[in-house]
């Protein structure tokens, strides 16, 4: 059994690694931390866990001594020592914070302040984004693994970049989150009097995922692809919606671009093409590491919409995480992950 190690367990993204985790074939819970709730029972910070998930936090030197893998699931600019630790103890570190996401090291700091504690560190990291980097992550020690937008934006728009059928100019992502995607920590934004029977924009046009998500579409385009992200908070715990707007190069059909996603998408057991005239739901993804694409065309103006679904907490934290573990082991890159969203 691979013994696996949660560092920020009691953080929402951390308390969904520790769900998931618990349901792998291959995998024991060895220990788990947080600065919080140091000395406290994960189940008496969330009594859904009593009898699965009894666990008291530890430090984080106890983490990453008792385990194989160790998942950080903390705020950017706390993970850097940490995955340096691991890499001496020759330990795996799946960081899902931002902090080895970035590969220039001059637009980490204008984004996210600070710099690099060490540049052959960061130089060993994989962008853990299974569907477009496989062969990348299996076997690495380091992975870094991408948040909610910025899975939801490429898987999206990937097929129709590496098929030469849309335009890299003028990209429009349109994107909505549950407010889990803030974190658990309140704040003005996020309390229930503000998000309830509301539906605001934020950080219009200046979100930290953006160079992330240009990153990502620039490695599938060879160049530079500038995006217009615009995010949103939606009134609801769970799920991340991301409308794609680009412009299609003359002459490309749905026909064409139906067949570019299938085939790039087929054998992807997380991504599932929705049939044609079907528009993609967060309720359809919920607690899965599923993500739902569905196409659509505005013939009378060229251009391809492309909607994602996923759940920010699954495919968009803790789900993809586990997903990078597997491959990083070599094991079966499904293996705790195929459990089915509720009908309703």
């Amino acid at each position: 059994m691979i013994q696996a190690g949660v560092i920020g367990a009691t953080g929402y993204a951390g308390a969904e690694l520790v769900r998931l985790l618990l349901a792998h074939p291959g995998v024991q819970i060895s220990a788990i931390s947080s600065v919080s709730f140091t000395g406290q029972a994960l189940s008496e910070v969330y009594p859904a866990y009593l009898g699965r998930c009894d666990l008291t936090c530890t430090d984080q030197e106890e983490v990453i001594e008792k385990s194989d893998v160790i998942f950080a699931a903390l705020p950017h600019g706390l993970s850097q020592e940490l995955a340096q630790s691991c890499q001496e103890k020759g330990k795996v570190f799946i960081d899902l914070g931002a902090d080895f996401r970035l590969e220039d090291e001059e637009v980490y700091a204008r984004w996210y302040g600070g710099g690099f504690l060490s540049k052959e560190l960061h130089s060993q990291a994989a962008y853990g984004l299974p569907e477009l980097f496989r062969d990348q992550i299996r076997g690495k020690k380091l992975v870094a693994n991408p948040g909610c937008y910025t899975t939801a934006v490429p898987l999206a728009l990937a097929p129709a970049i590496k098929g030469s059928l849309m335009k890299l100019n003028g990209v429009i992502a349109d994107c909505k989150s549950g407010v889990t995607g803030s974190g658990r920590k309140p704040t003005q934004d996020t309390h229930f009097a503000d998000v309830n029977e509301g539906f605001t924009a934020y950080k219009v046009a200046n979100h930290r995922h953006t160079p992330e998500m240009e990153q990502t579409l620039a490695h599938l385009a060879g160049q530079k692809i500038p995006i217009t992200f615009v995010p949103y908070i939606l009134p609801v715990n769970r799920g991340i919606l991301a409308t794609c707007y680009a412009d299609l190069k003359p002459g490309v059909t749905e026909h064409q671009l139906r067949e570019a996603y299938q085939a790039m998408y087929e054998n992807e057991p997380f991504v599932r093409l929705l049939p044609k005239g079907a528009c993609a739901d967060i309720k359809n993804v919920r607690y899965s590491n599923f993500c739902d694409i569905s196409l659509h065309v505005d013939s009378q103006n060229g251009k391809l919409i492309a909607i994602s679904a996923i759940d920010n907490m699954v495919k968009g934290a803790a789900g993809q995480a586990v997903q990078n573990m597997n491959l990083v082991f070599g094991l079966e890159e499904t293996d705790g992950l195929m459990m089915m969203p509720p009908a309703f």
